[in-house]
């Protein structure tokens, strides 16, 4: 399944940010989604701000317009805003992307938990994560730091709780 793009992708104006506040919100607001959704479709949750700019994301080849490093920072920062976006380092190279905050995989989890009759049951994360009973599920592949922001937002709930097991770590639903 081939990515979609926004039809505004392949308008030259919308690679400039617009100096009309209500415009540019329109913009940024657009310009988060367009990241958010490619992230979720090819399954990224890390990326590098260098690398960004080359990325199909922001780098419209087609009609050879680009989103200049000023413009990424800013939709970036528009993304942490929201709690979509995480900065990994002090001097704002490289972040986490959560095209799904951590109480939503965690309710999605649950959910396939409830579904399969496995409350009360442990599972390791690996199990959970990469195990062949979640293959085809959404959280299938989820990447470890995700998967235990997930459990812990359902540990707050009183729905799970992580457990450190001798291969690492597990977690327990309720």
């Amino acid at each position: 399944m081939s990515f979609e793009w926004p039809w505004q992708y392949n308008f030259p104006p919308f690679f400039t940010l617009q100096p009309n506040a209500d415009t540019r919100q329109k913009q940024l607001a657009a310009w988060c989604s367009l990241a958010l959704s490619y992230c979720r479709h090819h399954k990224l949750y890390t990326l590098d701000v260098m690398e960004a700019q080359e990325s199909p994301v922001f780098n419209n080849k087609k009609i050879e317009r680009k989103l200049s490093m000023e413009a990424i920072q800013v939709v970036f920062e528009e993304l942490r805003k929201k709690g979509n976006l995480e900065w990994l380092d002090k001097n704002k190279s490289r972040c986490l992307v959560m095209w799904r905050r951590p109480e939503e995989w965690g309710k999605l989890i649950y959910q396939w938990v409830s579904k399969n009759g496995m409350v009360n049951s442990v599972f390791t994360l690996y199990e959970l994560a990469n195990g062949d009973d979640t293959e085809g599920e959404e959280f299938h592949s989820l990447e470890e730091w995700m998967l235990l922001r997930s459990l812990q937002a359902l540990q707050t709930d009183g729905k799970a709780e992580i457990i450190t097991m001798d291969d690492g770590k597990g977690v327990k639903f309720f």
